[in-house]
C-alpha cells in the first residue's frame, strides 16, 4: 500500500517548509510526492488541480493520501464532501497530520449502507458554517465602519503602496530593527504594503497568507434541560438553532440534558442568548441549571 503525499503554496513567494516539518515529524513510510506548481489558488476546485489529478490515476486501492492540513487540499464545504467521494470511489485513505481535522477519520462509512457517517458530516458543515457566520460579520463590520469613516469625512478604499523610489529605505530600515506598523506609520501605507516591500526578509511562516489559525473543533458539551427549553423558545442564528435541533436528549431521573455538538463559539454564544436566567423572572431552578452549563463552557478554549 502506497503512501502519498500532498502539497500545494497558493504563491511562487511562499515555500512547502511549513509542510514538509510537519509531514516529516509523521515519520510516512516511503512517501511518493505530488506538488502543485506554486500559485495553484485555493480557489481552484481540488479534482481539477493537476497534480491532485496525477495523483488519482496513479492511486490504488488500499492507497493513503497524506496532507498537512486540510486547507492544502480544500477550503469550501462542498470541496471537502467532493473529495471525499471521490476517496470512497476508489477505495483511498485520508490522513490529515495538522489542525482541526487531524483526530477525525474523515472517510469512515457506515458498515451497511457505505454512505458519509453523518457526524462526519454534521461536523464538516457546522465547520464550514461557522466559518461563513464570520465572514458575514466581518462583512457587516466592514460595512458600518466604512460608514462611520465617510460620515466623517474620510474616503475609504486601499491605502496606497510603498513608492518604488522608497522601497530601498523601507528594506533598509526594516534591517535595522524598524518595526512594520512604525514604517507603516512613517510611510502612511498599511502594514501590508510594508510586508510586501521587505517580502525576501521575511520568515517563511510571516510571508504565507496561509498561516493562519485552524478552525475550531467541534465538542461536545451537557447543556441542562431547563436551558435547552429556554433556548428553544428564544430566537437563535441558523447555526445555533442547527446545533440545538440536533442534540441528543439524555435522561436523567425526572429531566433531561440535551447534548449538544458544536465549535466552542457557538457554545458561547448558546450561553450568551440565555443570560436573562441569572435574574428574574427567572426560577432558582433555571438559573442553577445556567450555572451548571456556564461553568461547561467555561471549561473551552475562551472567545478571541
Amino acid at each position: 500500500m502506497a503512501n502519498l503525499v500532498y502539497k500545494r503554496v497558493s504563491t511562487d513567494q511562499q515555500s512547502t517548509a511549513r509542510q514538509d516539518l510537519v509531514l516529516a515529524e509523521a515519520g510516512i513510510e516511503d512517501p511518493i510526492v505530488f506538488e502543485e506548481d506554486p500559485g495553484t489558488s485555493s480557489r481552484l476546485h481540488p479534482l481539477q488541480r493537476p497534480k491532485f489529478g496525477e495523483l488519482l490515476t496513479y492511486a490504488r486501492p488500499g492507497d493513503t493520501v497524506h496532507i498537512s492540513e486540510m486547507f492544502r487540499l480544500v477550503r469550501g464545504n462542498q470541496h471537502i464532501l467532493d473529495v471525499l467521494e471521490v476517496l470512497h470511489r476508489d477505495q483511498l485513505a485520508l490522513r490529515i497530520h495538522d489542525g482541526a481535522f487531524s483526530a477525525m477519520d474523515l472517510t469512515a462509512r457506515h458498515p451497511r449502507t457505505g454512505e458519509l457517517l453523518s457526524t462526519v458530516k454534521f461536523m464538516v458543515q457546522t465547520l464550514a458554517a461557522a466559518g461563513e457566520l464570520q465572514r458575514d460579520l466581518q462583512r457587516e463590520l466592514t460595512y458600518d465602519g466604512l460608514r462611520a469613516a465617510e460620515a466623517k469625512g474620510n474616503k475609504g478604499g486601499r491605502r496606497p503602496a510603498v513608492a518604488a523610489a522608497k522601497t530601498a529605505d523601507v528594506r533598509t530600515a526594516y534591517v535595522e530593527g524598524r518595526s512594520i506598523a512604525a514604517l507603516a506609520r512613517d510611510h502612511g501605507v498599511s502594514r501590508g504594503a510594508i510586508r510586501t516591500a521587505v517580502a525576501g526578509l521575511l520568515p517563511d511562516h510571516m510571508a504565507s497568507e496561509e498561516d493562519v489559525p485552524a478552525p475550531e473543533l467541534p465538542v461536545t458539551l451537557d447543556m441542562p434541560g431547563k436551558v435547552a427549553d429556554f433556548l428553544r423558545s428564544a430566537e437563535l442564528d441558523p447555526v445555533e438553532r442547527t446545533a440545538l435541533d440536533q442534540g441528543a436528549t439524555v435522561r436523567r431521573g425526572q429531566g433531561y440534558t440535551l447534548r449538544v455538538t458544536a465549535v466552542p463559539a457557538v457554545h458561547h454564544q448558546l450561553l450568551a442568548r440565555c443570560q436573562s436566567l441569572d435574574g428574574a423572572p427567572a426560577v432558582p431552578a433555571q438559573r442553577k441549571a445556567r450555572r451548571e452549563y456556564e461553568n461547561r463552557v467555561s471549561t473551552l478554549t475562551p472567545r478571541p
